[in-house]
């Protein structure tokens, strides 16, 4: 019996999709990654001052170990909202440094 794994679907060139919260937009981009239906946006389309780092990590048996930030917008804070890759394995390396969001996070495309 073989595992199979999920595959990237691509890059979504051209289609803007935006994340937001309370308001603000967190991250914006015409290049993100769709994974299981998680859009992933490049790390520059980030908007950083929403970010706090967090010390909490998962474990994805084919993309590696993920990473994670509190999202913080006008004083309310939204624990472990964004999560990345910094070094993801092989299968995701496509996704390496993307943030991709959930707990509330709107993603619109």
């Amino acid at each position: 019996m073989f595992l199979q794994l999920p595959t990237l679907l691509g890059i979504y060139m051209g289609i803007m999709a935006k994340a937001m919260w309370e308001g603000a937009v967190l991250a914006e981009s015409k290049a993100t990654v769709e994974v299981e239906g998680n859009q992933y946006f490049p790390p520059d389309a980030v908007r950083k001052e929403y970010f706090k780092p967090s010390d909490a990590h998962t474990e994805c048996p084919w993309k590696g170990t993920a990473s994670y930030y509190d999202v913080e917008v006008n004083g309310k804070r939204n624990a472990g909202a964004a999560w990345f890759y910094p070094e993801p394995k092989a299968a995701a390396k496509q996704i390496k440094g993307y943030v991709a969001f959930w707990k509330g996070v709107r993603v619109e495309k």
